[in-house]
């Protein structure tokens, strides 16, 4: 099982989604963005390095979310949901197909990869207002 860590980021009143590549192993699914946690890493460093590497814009973490675990055909994920807000830069998506900032209300429209589901499901139960 590896460790991951993603990012739901806020910026007025809406949070960052990210649609994976074609031809990845979850292609064309939606998730909140992040990335494996290296050795010797935090959670939070994990999601500060991975954003940029992936996005090339800088965030805060602010706090712990959820947890999700998931057992794909070809891995096991332990991910970890922290708050996050967009601080600065300009999103270049270096490793998806595509990004929206959409509101709780639209997650409904996108098919998330099976690990993010329930962080889906409870963020649509908190609401904005819960961030």
């Amino acid at each position: 099982m590896i460790k991951v860590a993603a990012a739901i980021i806020q910026k007025d009143n809406k949070v960052l989604i990210a649609k994976r590549k074609a031809g990845d192993k979850l292609a064309n699914k939606w998730e909140f963005p992040g990335g494996k946690i290296e050795k010797g890493e935090t959670p939070e460093e994990c999601l500060v390095r991975e954003i940029y590497e992936e996005f090339e814009i800088n965030i805060s973490v602010t706090k712990f979310f959820s947890e999700s675990i998931y057992s794909y055909e070809h891995l096991a994920v332990h991910l970890l949901a922290y708050f996050a807000k967009w601080e600065r830069g300009i999103i270049i998506p270096k490793v998806h197909d595509e990004f929206r900032w959409v509101t709780i209300d639209e997650l409904n429209n996108y098919d998330f990869a099976p690990a993010d589901i329930p962080l889906v499901q409870k963020l649509k139960r908190r609401g904005i207002n819960g961030i």
